[in-house]
Formats: C-alpha cells, sequence, structure tokens
C-alpha cells in the first residue's frame, strides 16, 4: 500500500503531461494556387508590374517564372 502512495505523484504528473501535450495549438499552412495571368503582356521583368495587374484580376498577388527572356507572370491566391 505504501509504495502504490508513492507512484501516485509521478503517474499523475505523467498523465498531465499526456493531456497538456494533447491540447497544444495546430498550425495548418494554406496551399497556394498559381494561375497564368490572362491580362499581363509582354515578358514579366519586375514583379511589381505582375503583382498590381493579377490584384486587378482578383488574386492576391503575382510572380514571374521563367528563363530570362521568356518570364510570365502568375497569379497566386491561397486556395
Amino acid at each position: 500500500m505504501a509504495s502504490s502512495r508513492r507512484m501516485l505523484p509521478p503517474v499523475l504528473l505523467l498523465l498531465f503531461l499526456l493531456v497538456a501535450s494533447e491540447t497544444g495549438t495546430t498550425v495548418v499552412n494554406a496551399r497556394t494556387c498559381e494561375s497564368r495571368s490572362q491580362k499581363f503582356a509582354g515578358s514579366c521583368m519586375e514583379e511589381v508590374n505582375c503583382r498590381n495587374v493579377c490584384r486587378t484580376e482578383g488574386f492576391y498577388s503575382g510572380v514571374c517564372h521563367g528563363s530570362l527572356f521568356h518570364r510570365k507572370c502568375y497569379c497566386t491566391k491561397k486556395c
């Protein structure tokens, strides 16, 4: 009986730690979808221009992708 009383505090501490670890916050990363801009004309040299055109198309932002002379504007949004 005496040994079971000595084991009670460590067992309770272990249970408390298990319960506390299960109630932590969960972070969910949203996916980012890209679509080629329908309104951007020419080669995409400055992302500021791409971003502004994409915002007029209803997207969150825009980035340039491609090789040096064949860069295209791709609009991004969270999906």
